[in-house]
């Protein structure tokens, strides 16, 4: 692929053209930017809602039914990933289940655009990873120590300090895993921005298949998935301290 991308879709010699053409094209550029915007969202919105979720699970859940609830919690993952799009893109429909509530309460007049959008996109994504972040962090969770809380107490901590300078500190291993596979998974994801998004707004995956698809243009697609692969790259390096598997 990385050799494809040095190549001219016309034919001849070695070329950097394909590279160049991302950075001089506006549409190309912005699809990397709504790609990396939605996967900050998406990332942020699920840490913010399978943490509390975790929690519960392993501190508040008794033991015996922790199993059930974690199986009762993966259940996304056993339904296909297509047909899980589809089904939002029913729900978030004008004449959809949202949109007919709205409209039969008085809420609104009129339906309201949430399908095809970055709304339902950034939906379709949280209602899959947060079930991801939330193995993650519970598994990190359930290797704590009930004995850090109770050395916190002997210190003088209250819950609120215990958990912003002890539990939280410890649990970040699984944060930033979590979060790592998702962004990863997230931004070259190809399916949800397809059918949620509805086209409106491109992201990379989007692109790439554009070139493939309907121009037929090789050398550019891998081009753009070599920059997407660097992007990758990146987001690994700033999180690889806390990506240490014996602490996650």
């Amino acid at each position: 692929m990385g050799l494809s991308s040095l190549t001219s879709h016309e034919g001849g010699g070695f070329t950097s053209a394909n590279y160049s053409q991302f950075f001089t094209n506006p549409a190309y550029w912005q699809a990397m930017v709504n790609s990396l915007e939605v996967t900050a969202i998406v990332t942020v919105v699920s840490v913010l809602l399978a943490y509390p979720f975790a929690w519960i699970l392993a501190e508040q859940v008794p033991e015996r039914w922790q199993r059930l609830a974690l199986m009762l919690a993966v259940l996304p993952f056993w339904t296909s990933y297509v047909v899980r799009s589809y089904s939002w893109l029913l729900v978030l429909a004008q004449n959809g289940v949202i949109n007919r509530t709205l409209t039969g309460i008085g809420l609104t007049s009129e339906p309201l655009q949430l399908a095809n959008t970055r709304f339902a996109t950034v939906t379709g994504f949280v209602h899959f990873f947060v079930m991801l972040l939330t193995l993650t962090i519970f598994a990190n969770l359930k290797q704590l120590s009930p004995s850090y809380r109770k050395a916190a107490a002997d210190l003088g901590a209250g819950p609120v300090r215990t958990f912003l300078h002890v539990i939280l500190p410890l649990t970040l291993p699984g944060i930033m895993v979590g979060a790592f596979l998702t962004f990863v998974l997230c931004i070259g994801d190809y399916i949800t921005p397809q059918i949620l998004g509805g086209n409106n707004e491109l992201v990379m995956p989007q692109l790439v298949m554009i070139q493939i698809g309907r121009r037929g243009d090789f050398p550019l697609a891998s081009a753009l998935s070599i920059i997407l692969m660097a992007v990758v790259t990146i987001a690994y390096l700033a999180c690889a301290r806390w990506l240490k598997i014996e602490r996650a």
